[in-house]
């Protein structure tokens, strides 16, 4: 008798795994982005206080950030996508570098705009933050990790 189904040959199939639900992906989304500032700020600080020059430090901290949650949101986030390779891993780093200018600019604008206030600064931080993080999750969920057409 010859096996043709996998299970009774031994060999695994490979099943693609369906991500969670929306709400899920977004709390995980926001959970991984906050640890990701924390890899990013402490790595800054870090560099910093070793004497650093400031635009180096800020540079490689943001690398290190931006690579921690391509990996975790890769893994936990979006899981049905697992894909890989290098038209994903190129799609995120294109949705980042222009997130960041979009994020840059968008502070500038909100201090250009905002009346001389206690907490313009964090005020414009916020707004160019959410800015930031709302067209990622969206280019993320829907491009750069789409799911596969089942």
């Amino acid at each position: 008798m010859v096996a043709t189904d996998s299970r009774a040959s031994g060999t695994k199939s490979e099943v693609p795994t369906a991500s969670p639900g929306l709400l899920t992906q977004l709390l995980r989304f926001v959970l991984i982005g906050g640890f990701c500032a924390l890899v990013d700020s402490g790595l800054y600080w870090l560099l910093l206080q070793a004497g650093a020059w400031v635009h180096l430090a800020k540079g490689l901290s943001f690398i290190a950030g931006t690579t921690t949650a391509y990996f975790l949101n890769r893994r936990f986030t979006f899981t049905a996508a697992q894909k890989g390779g290098a038209g994903q891993l190129g799609g995120f780093v294109l949705l980042y570098t222009v997130t960041f200018f979009v994020n840059v600019g968008t502070n500038a604008l909100a201090l250009h705009l905002l009346p001389d206030l206690r907490w313009r600064v964090a005020i414009a931080w916020i707004v160019a933050q959410g800015t930031a993080t709302s067209i990622n999750f969206i280019m993320l969920k829907w491009v750069v990790f789409r799911e596969p057409r089942s």
